[in-house]
């Protein structure tokens, strides 16, 4: 596992981003490294983008995969995926989970392909990395039909409180994107501010949604540190003491 100096060292995980394979990927882990991103966690949504991010995880010191079916892929199955939990630097399963906002897949097939992602996490003893929009009721039912994996976390997350404390009540990691930076955040911003700094992440799910002041433009790892300024000012609490409590859970959580 690696160690944290400490709080006043501002190191920085992005526990959630999708670094692209080759020469664009490089430039983006060495401008993370050089805003003080020494960790970051690459995420797979397909087979396909499963064995990129393994790929880039191998060619990189600091950097993670994890492998998944995003939801609205949830149609293709999962044929392939545990095959992939073997490889080298690999720390977690997903993204998964439900997206009813636009419904690319069927409900009945996300909530199957959803459960299995479940049970794959459980049976191997890793984390389960959820992506949910416009689904809270029936995530939390599967979850708790399944049976909730001892290491959660709700990816960009997008609910309020409420949300946020059902997670929580079930030890589910809160992970925060640059949507909180978003003057209509509303919502999420008063989640944050009511979570325990121990239950929250960061990230940046780049190449999506680039934080103020980068709003608009590709995202990339580096942003994180906007998020987790946005985060401090939320919670009044100073910037280094958030990059060391989300680094230090995304290290514990990932087992980095």
């Amino acid at each position: 596992m690696t160690d944290l100096v400490g709080a006043s060292d501002l190191v920085w995980v992005d526990n959630h981003c999708h670094i692209p394979p080759g020469a664009d990927g490089d430039v983006w882990v060495e401008q993370a490294r050089a805003a003080g991103v020494k960790q970051m966690v690459t995420v797979g949504v397909t087979h396909e983008r499963s064995v990129e991010a393994i790929e880039v995880a191998a060619r990189h010191e600091g950097v993670y995969a994890t492998v998944g079916v995003h939801p609205h892929d949830a149609t293709d199955g999962m044929d392939g995926i545990e095959a992939l939990l073997t490889a080298d630097k690999v720390v977690g399963v997903g993204e998964a989970g439900l997206d009813y906002h636009y419904d690319h897949s069927p409900r009945d097939v996300q909530k199957q392909i959803f459960a299995e992602h479940i049970a794959l996490a459980n049976a191997n003893d890793l984390p389960l990395i959820i992506h949910t929009r416009d689904a809270w009721e029936d995530t939390f039912d599967i979850l708790d039909a399944e049976g909730v994996p001892e290491r959660t976390v709700f990816h960009c997350f997008t609910g309020g409180p409420s949300e946020a404390q059902q997670g929580i009540d079930r030890g589910i990691i809160i992970s925060v994107s640059g949507i909180v930076t978003f003057k209509n955040a509303v919502d999420l911003q008063e989640a944050v501010r009511a979570t325990p700094l121990e239950m929250l992440m960061v990230e940046t799910d780049s190449p999506y949604l680039a934080p103020v002041p980068h709003r608009g433009k590709k995202n990339q790892p580096a942003n994180v540190v906007h998020v987790g300024a946005a985060v401090a000012e939320l919670k009044g609490e100073p910037v280094e003491a958030v990059a060391y409590a989300t680094s230090s859970r995304a290290i514990s959580f990932y087992a980095l």
